[in-house]
């Protein structure tokens, strides 16, 4: 009986740590494949050496850049279903896609933000200004909201349900 009772623990232990992999890839690959995929925004038709930058990007040629964008899209797509499927069945519990959700659109944005305070302007660029003073607020808001939230969801509660809920554990269980 106690055999039983510690493999049920552990395929439960293995399924959370499943999860909390894929939230975690999920947050990470968001903004890689916004990068990835917006692309460069350099002004178009004009030489490289003859455009201003707010900020030098890292030189990584356009395909990689493209490839790494895919696979961080095809990542985040895998995740996000695994994620969907484990919720719909009750063993992720949902109320965690509210710490998940904000911290995956700061990544989009701070993604594309990355692009368009990169990009290769004549002048100045007001994009790069523009997201600082706007962009930037938004995602550190997102973010904070995603920190309090999990906190608040993994604190521990009373009533003898002992620890917090992990992003893999279901409602209530307390485990």
């Amino acid at each position: 009986m106690a055999a039983l009772a510690r493999r049920a623990t552990m395929t439960r232990m293995r399924i959370q740590g499943m999860h909390q992999l894929a939230a975690g890839v999920l947050t990470i690959a968001a903004p890689v494949a916004t990068w990835g995929l917006v692309g460069r925004q350099d002004e178009p038709g004009v030489p490289p050496r003859q455009l201003d930058r707010a900020v030098q990007p890292p030189d990584v040629p356009a395909g990689v850049e493209t490839a790494l964008g895919l696979g961080a899209l095809l990542l985040a797509a895998l995740s996000a279903a695994l994620l969907v499927r484990a919720s719909r069945s009750g063993s992720f519990d949902r109320r965690w896609w509210q710490v998940l959700a904000p911290l995956v659109a700061a990544g989009v944005l701070a993604g594309a933000g990355w692009q368009v305070v990169t990009a290769g302007v004549i002048g100045a660029n007001i994009g790069a200004g523009m997201f600082l003073v706007l962009g930037t607020p938004v995602i550190a808001g997102l973010v904070l909201w995603a920190v309090g939230r999990g906190i608040w969801l993994a604190r521990p509660r009373g009533g003898g349900l002992g620890g917090g809920l992990t992003p893999g554990s279901p409602a209530g269980s307390g485990a």
